[in-house]
């Protein structure tokens, strides 16, 4: 199973157990099985604190063997780039990066670079990289990018299975959420066999504000920390959000845009106030092989309609239980204003608080 840093924890560690369905082995998004998640971390002197997030959907020629893929936005505050193809045609061709806001333009160069350099690419004239960012600019020196492109390339490289770090790292590693230190987080869910037995997962970077509630627990207002408290707290709900879901269920475009829709709802339930300084966005993919582009036997697979309602419940339940971990597994960080030379702290969320808050609401 995925661990917390050490002085840290998960949700579940807490006793928070959002939604019905229980999550798989790891309880991270690389329980579907085939996707790999690479990481960078970037924490340089007193201002850069930064990173990429690398989602690869397969381990294989992914412009290739392409998977299917919906988005959702619910507040356009962003720069996603390849948004445009990927509501188009429906597919992704190259993986998903997360980054800081200015250094969307880097990503996008290395994640071209690294898709042309692939075996067999030489006649690949046209590549669409996908990549999401939040504006970190709390606790990063965000006008100086902070990363490279070979950072890009190396959480692409070294993307793997198995336990996905959580909290102040890769993309998340400068963002804050509800006040406190974001970061990134993941979570999934395992259908029954009867529902399907599909496995869903969530991978977010946080960094929103609103209200926090955990499971349902009014966290944010009970701790004194959330949006338009006294009418005077103008920047907590601002930043954005990423969402990543991967399912192994075999949808088509059209049904996973419904998924990645109900993403949205997950982030709803966490006390999400979808400010208008926020950009909102949420990727979802399926794995399965008969879904691939082009599928085999030029047959493509859509699960039902009318059976599709227990995986909107899973990316509700995964989305939201991602969220708690990117806050309850991100440690504390500081950095300097580089244009003030001010000491920046941004508090990780104080466990024995919550632990005591959700021992009274009990």
């Amino acid at each position: 199973m995925t661990t917390a840093p050490a002085g840290r924890c998960r949700a579940r560690d807490l006793g928070l157990r959002p939604g019905q369905f229980a999550p798989g082995a790891l309880n991270a998004i690389t329980d579907v099985a085939g996707v790999l998640v690479g990481q960078v971390t970037r924490i340089e002197g007193d201002f850069i604190r930064t990173g990429v997030t690398a989602i690869r959907p397969h381990g294989g020629d992914l412009f290739r063997d392409r998977v299917p893929a919906g988005l959702a936005t619910i507040n356009g505050f962003g720069k996603l780039a390849g948004a445009t193809q990927l509501q188009e045609l429906g597919e992704l061709e190259t993986p998903i990066v997360l980054t800081n806001t200015q250094a969307v333009g880097r990503a996008i160069e290395a994640v071209v670079d690294w898709a042309l350099a692939q075996p067999g690419h030489a006649d690949i004239r046209s590549v669409n990289a996908v990549v999401g960012e939040t504006n970190d600019g709390k606790l990063n020196d965000i006008r100086a990018r902070g990363i490279s492109g070979e950072d890009v390339l190396r959480a692409l490289e070294t993307a793997s299975a198995g336990p996905v770090e959580e909290g102040s790292v890769g993309a998340g590693t400068g963002t804050v959420a509800f006040g406190w230190k974001g970061g990134i987080g993941t979570s999934s869910r395992v259908l029954p066999e009867a529902l399907g037995g599909f496995t869903l997962g969530a991978l977010v970077q946080s960094n929103y504000g609103g209200a926090l509630l955990m499971d349902g627990h009014p966290v944010g207002r009970a701790l004194g920390k959330f949006y338009l408290k006294e009418h005077a707290d103008k920047g907590d709900a601002d930043g954005s959000v990423m969402v990543v879901i991967a399912t192994d269920a075999p949808l088509s475009d059209r049904n996973l845009q419904r998924l990645a829709l109900r993403a949205m709802a997950g982030l709803a339930r966490t006390g999400a106030a979808f400010s208008d300084g926020s950009g909102d966005y949420a990727i979802a993919f399926s794995t399965h092989p008969r879904v691939r582009r082009p599928a085999p036997d030029n047959l493509v697979a859509d699960w039902p309609n009318e059976r599709m309602s227990p995986l909107f419940v899973a990316a509700i339940e995964a989305v939201e239980e991602a969220v708690l971990n990117s806050l309850l597994c991100a440690t504390t960080v500081e950095s300097r204003d580089p244009a003030t030379g001010r000491k920046r702290r941004v508090q990780a969320i104080d466990l024995e608080a919550v632990r005591s808050l959700l021992a009274r609401t009990a």
